[in-house]
């Protein structure tokens, strides 16, 4: 019995090689990036989601700021004016301390809710991004 070596070659032995043919490697690779593709624009999908849910966060803080302040205007501000007046102050003064207030809240929350909505706007720039990037070595790759 003789063993062989793998690696060692006899003069006149066939070596057969399997290779793929141009065109299934220019599909295989096709469909690799139509994959990546894909990811990609599920990737933005999900990111235009979570965005819309950010967004939607942001104008509920606006809303909740407005309520706030029409029933604060029309609840809080009678007693509080009535308050005001009873320890000396006019009726017109109090009227102003108590607006300059609830203006100041509303303001603040107002504020904080169009921060959320602009810190949504820059969301989907991870994703285009990337597909930039992988254009451009898709590019490089078929020029080279």
């Amino acid at each position: 019995m003789t063993q062989t070596d793998p690696h060692h070659d006899t003069p006149g032995t066939v070596h057969r090689v399997e290779s793929k043919s141009t065109a299934s490697l220019l599909s295989e690779a096709l469909n690799h990036v139509s994959g990546l593709v894909r990811k990609e624009v599920d990737l933005a999908r999900a990111e235009m989601s979570r965005a819309a849910s950010r967004a939607g966060m942001g104008i509920g803080l606006i809303v909740a700021a407005v309520i706030l302040s029409l029933t604060a205007l029309n609840v809080l501000a009678a007693a509080f004016v009535a308050w005001l007046a009873e320890t000396g102050l006019g009726a017109g003064w109090s009227s102003l301390i108590v607006g300059g207030v609830i203006l100041v809240i509303a303001a603040i929350l107002v504020k904080v809710g169009i921060n959320r909505v602009k810190a949504v706007t820059n969301a989907p720039k991870r994703s285009a991004e990337s597909i930039r990037r992988d254009a451009a070595a898709v590019k490089g790759a078929i020029n080279d």
